[in-house]
């Protein structure tokens, strides 16, 4: 486990979750929340945070897997 962690927390996966947390966090809260958003209502926060952190983590956990994997092959 922690070398799961270890490896997910690595510059470059830290810098691809990253990417990939914004552009489907965005479309997430689009899709959940967008009518609010265009009527200028209140936003739920906590929906927006993990609509963000989940997945920066699914594609840091599946980054890291894979790392390993890929490490462990060679």
């Amino acid at each position: 486990m922690q070398q799961l962690l270890r490896v997910a927390c690595s510059g470059p996966i830290v810098k691809n979750s990253i990417r990939i947390a914004l552009v489907v966090g965005t479309v997430l809260n689009l899709v959940n929340q967008g009518e609010y958003i265009l009527i200028g209502a209140g936003v739920s926060w906590p929906h927006v945070l993990l609509n963000y952190l989940v997945p920066y983590c699914v594609a840091s956990y599946s980054a890291a897997k894979n790392e390993m994997s890929t490490r462990g092959s060679r």
